[in-house]
């Protein structure tokens, strides 16, 4: 048998038991299969709530570009990925009671239903619905090329071959099982993200002879001014501390707006899984981000030179697996990062397919489908229809992973932040300033990531957020509120 069919074994025992996992079809109609389908009951579990959680935001780029670019740049961007390690703590604390109470006394499914409750603004929410699926179908796109080019190059299969592998069976759970099937699946997808880590990281530093040697070699291998560069927070000016601070907000504080990880905190049963799940989230969240970045950067003690992996980061990981490690090993290894592309595309599939039943289709025509089969088949229609166009989206990839995604993660930030968080904790903010916010916030994006000015190394995200947040309190302050009993009694 040869390496590439060794190290494709564990990958399929994988995904045939994702396919098994995943098969939780919701069996009731109308509301309540939305309810299940599109929250799961809201009966999460602690353990499972912030395993879910992790693997949603937990991507193919933490995987594979993130340990690229700490390669390339060292300690620098094990800086910037720093901030990564609150988001579970954030999202669940800041958001998780509020979020769950508001959304059970409204009978709430998704984020949208939230904001549009919380403004009284159809149109928000509709707005909202076609900027949530715009980004999420950019990162669903990256996290199909980065899982097919991980398979490709690890298992030297075709990309196409190893884009279909994963992308029908991914697109094949969500489906059927929906939000539950998601969170299932999911956990096990972050246990087995941990187990990868972990096994890549004894790999790293058996090859190198122990961490002590590990670091003379890195040292070593390059000159020193290079070294020193590899050694400084700002790689010697590469990585500068505007971006560094960007990245407090890009990967940091603002993720707490992500849609996909805030409809989280709808779906937990007690506060005593919410509890669970803080410390929970906080430690696995750690290990995962830090913990791969960090082996990004150690790796390069093992392999010095680019030019083996073709001079692009985002197949250093890949190469790493594929080359120099045992085939067995290697496929158990291989499962980790694709576990994370997997874990992140359903979660956006669903959420997906939620705005456009929930929030679009069900909004404007609710009552054609509001009884028996049909909101099963309108349902389970879209989703697989989100996925499959993503899939032939991503048939023509694109370099850099990780930029796709930031660019996602900003959008979904900065559309998201002050008419969610805002409007659940500001009584005074009103409909006209949430549309400025929006507006005015997706606007400067739009500007800053085409235009591309000198922003002094800052992130596009940081004028934008801070240009929403301004408008968000200045309109609001200045028109007229109307008090609203469902958040603020």
């Amino acid at each position: 048998m040869s390496p590439s069919w060794v190290i494709f074994i564990p990958l399929i025992l994988f995904l045939l038991a994702l396919l098994l996992l995943g098969r939780t079809d919701p069996q009731r109609t109308g509301a309540d299969f939305l309810k299940s389908y599109f929250l799961g009951d809201r009966t999460l579990k602690g353990f499972v709530l912030a395993m879910t959680l992790v693997a949603t935001y937990g991507s193919v780029s933490s995987f594979v570009s993130g340990p690229g670019l700490a390669w390339q740049y060292g300690l620098g961007w094990v800086v910037f990925a720093a901030p990564q390690i609150i988001t579970g703590f954030l999202v669940l604390g800041v958001l998780g009671k509020k979020l769950s109470l508001v959304s059970r006394k409204i009978g709430a499914i998704t984020v949208i239903d939230v904001i549009v409750a919380r403004f009284k603004s159809p149109a928000l929410g509709a707005f909202l619905s076609i900027a949530l699926l715009f980004f999420f179908m950019a990162m669903m796109v990256g996290q199909f090329i980065g899982g097919a080019q991980l398979i490709s190059q690890a298992a030297g299969i075709d990309y196409v071959l190893g884009l279909l592998v994963f992308g029908v069976v991914v697109i094949a759970y969500t489906t059927t099982g929906g939000f539950k099937a998601v969170a299932i699946t999911d956990t096990v997808c972050a246990l087995l993200m941990l187990v990868g880590t972990g096994v890549l990281a004894a790999d790293i530093i058996g090859q190198a002879g122990g961490l002590s040697s590990l670091m003379q070699k890195i040292t070593q291998e390059a000159n020193a001014g290079q070294a020193q560069a590899f050694f400084t927070p700002t790689s010697s000016g590469a990585l500068p501390w505007t971006l560094l601070f960007s990245s407090w907000i890009l990967v940091g504080f603002a993720t707490v707006a992500l849609p996909q990880s805030a409809v989280r905190c709808m779906a937990y049963r007690r506060t005593e899984d919410l509890h669970l799940a803080m410390v929970v989230s906080t430690a696995v969240c750690g290990a995962l981000m830090i913990g791969m970045t960090l082996l990004g950067f150690l790796a390069r003690g093992v392999i010095p030179d680019a030019e083996v992996f073709g001079n692009n980061t985002d197949a250093m990981i890949p190469y790493l697996i594929s080359h120099h490690m045992n085939p067995w090993v290697a496929g158990i290894t291989l499962v980790a990062p694709i576990a994370a592309t997997m874990s992140t595309v359903s979660s956006l599939l669903i959420a997906a397919s939620s705005a456009i039943i929930k929030d679009l289709f069900l909004k404007r025509y609710g009552n054609i489908p509001d009884k028996g089969e049909a909101v099963r088949r309108y349902a389970k229609v879209c989703t697989f229809s989100i996925g499959l166009l993503s899939l032939l989206l991503a048939v023509d990839p694109m370099d850099i992973i990780v930029w796709i995604n930031m660019f996602a993660f900003g959008g979904l930030e900065i559309a998201f932040l002050c008419p969610l968080v805002g409007g659940l904790f500001w009584a005074q903010a009103t409909r006209l300033g949430a549309w400025a916010a929006v507006c005015i916030g997706l606007g400067v994006y739009a500007w800053a990531c085409l235009v591309k000015p000198d922003l002094g190394g800052w992130h596009a995200v940081t004028p934008a957020i801070l240009a929403s947040i301004a408008v968000f309190i200045l309109v609001s302050l200045a028109g007229h509120r109307e008090k609203n009993l469902d958040f603020f009694p």
